[in-house]
C-alpha cells in the first residue's frame, strides 16, 4: 500500500475552492413514483423518451459496470468518451504554464493534444525498441511540477502490454498521478490494473466501451480511481455530460455480456488467424506482438503499401511518422470476410 501520497497537494488551487454546479436532477434524487410531477428543470413536458434531462450520475450504467468490473460505484466516473475523462484530469490537476506531464511515444495522440489545449508542458520519454517504458529515464524527467504520467497499456499503436514490474515501480516511486489507459484491456491476457486501485491511491485507470463493447458511436469513457479523485472530477464535469440515448444504449449492451464476451473471443481468434496469414506477405518484415484488436507490422515502404491498399478499397493506418514506427502499418482486426479480403489483396500486391 502506497502511503506517502497526498492528493490535495496535486489539485489546482482554484479547483479546491470551486463550488460545483448543482443541477435540478442533483438537487432532487428521490423520484420513486411514476406519479411524480417534475416542474423543476424547465423541460418540455411532452413525453417523447428524451424530453427529460438524463441522470447526471449515470447510476444505471455505473451499477452494471460495478458488477462487471467488481469496482464500487463510488470509484467510477463516466465521460463523453475517454477524451473527456482525460481532459477533466488535466483541468483538475495541471496548472497552465506551470505544470508538466510525461508521455511515452509512440502512444495515443490525444495526451499531447490535450496538453497543448490546456497549455501544459509535455515531457516525452521514448519507449524502448520493444515498446517498454524506460523507468530510469522517466524518473529523471520528473520535477516538482510533474503532475501526471500517462501509460497506454496495452499500447496504441504498438499493441503490446507494459511490464507489470515496470508499471509497479513507477507507481511506487512517482508521487504524482499515473493514468493507465486500458482502452484495449479486454483483448489482453494481462490482468487489468483495477485490482490495484486500493493499493495505489495515485492510480487512475481509463477504459472505454468503444472497442470490445462495440459502442464507439455512443462516446462513453470510463474512469476508475479513488473516491477522492472521483469526487474532484465530479465537481468539475459538466452536469449532463452523458446523454440519455448513450446511457440507454450502454445499459442495453452491458446487459448482454455473454454476447460481448463471444465477440471478444471471435476477435482474438481472428487476430491469431490474421497474424498467421500475414507471415505469407513478402514485403512484411516484422509482425509485432499484440494484446489489442489490431496488429502493427513493419513493411518495406509503408506509404507505398498504404496507397496500394487504398486503391483496392481497404483503409488502414500508416504509422510511419510515429517514433519507433518507421515503415509501420496498423491493421485493425475485422470480420473473417474482411480479414480474408485484406490477405487476398496483400498477396496480390506482393506478387505484382
Amino acid at each position: 500500500m502506497k502511503t506517502n501520497f497526498n492528493i490535495n497537494s496535486l489539485v489546482r488551487e482554484n479547483i479546491k475552492s470551486l463550488k460545483p454546479y448543482s443541477s435540478a436532477r442533483d438537487e432532487y434524487k428521490d423520484a420513486t413514483s411514476e406519479d411524480m410531477i417534475f416542474l423543476d428543470a424547465n423541460e418540455n413536458p411532452f413525453e417523447n423518451g428524451v424530453n427529460r434531462y438524463p441522470d447526471p450520475q449515470q447510476n444505471s450504467v455505473k451499477e452494471l459496470l460495478s458488477g462487471i468490473k467488481n469496482v464500487p460505484q463510488k470509484n467510477i466516473l463516466l465521460g463523453n468518451g475517454s477524451d473527456e475523462v482525460l481532459d477533466l484530469i488535466f483541468r483538475a490537476f495541471c496548472e497552465p504554464k506551470e505544470d508538466n506531464i510525461i508521455t511515452l511515444p509512440p502512444t495515443y495522440g490525444m495526451y499531447s493534444v490535450l496538453a497543448n489545449i490546456n497549455n501544459i508542458e509535455n515531457r516525452e520519454v521514448l519507449l524502448t525498441e520493444d515498446f517498454q517504458p524506460k523507468v530510469a529515464q522517466i524518473l529523471e524527467k520528473i520535477n516538482k511540477n510533474t503532475k501526471i504520467l500517462f501509460l497506454c497499456s496495452p499500447n496504441n499503436p504498438s499493441g503490446n502490454s507494459f511490464s507489470t514490474d515496470k508499471v509497479e515501480e513507477l507507481l511506487q516511486k512517482f508521487n504524482g498521478l499515473i493514468v493507465v489507459d486500458e482502452a484495449y484491456i479486454d483483448f489482453s491476457e494481462q490482468k487489468s490494473w483495477l485490482e490495484k486501485l486500493e493499493e495505489f491511491p495515485n492510480l487512475i485507470i481509463t477504459q472505454t466501451l468503444s472497442k470490445a463493447y462495440g459502442l464507439a458511436g455512443i462516446r462513453l469513457g470510463v474512469c476508475y480511481a479513488s473516491t477522492e479523485i472521483i469526487a474532484i472530477l465530479n465537481n468539475i464535469k459538466p452536469p449532463y455530460n452523458v446523454n440519455e440515448l448513450t446511457q440507454q444504449k450502454a445499459v442495453e449492451r452491458l446487459q448482454k455480456m455473454v454476447e460481448v464476451t463471444n465477440e471478444i473471443s471471435e476477435i482474438i481468434k481472428e487476430r491469431t488467424s490474421l497474424i498467421h496469414h500475414l507471415k505469407e506477405i513478402n514485403f512484411i518484415t516484422k509482425i509485432y506482438p499484440t494484446d489489442c484488436n489490431f496488429v502493427l507490422v513493419k513493411v518495406d515502404d509503408a506509404t507505398k503499401r498504404y496507397n496500394q491498399l487504398i486503391a483496392k478499397g481497404i483503409v488502414i493506418r500508416n504509422r510511419t511518422t510515429q517514433p519507433l514506427c518507421e515503415n509501420c502499418l496498423r491493421l485493425t482486426v475485422g470480420t473473417r470476410l474482411e480479414n480474408e479480403r485484406l490477405i487476398k489483396e496483400l498477396l496480390s500486391i506482393s506478387k505484382s
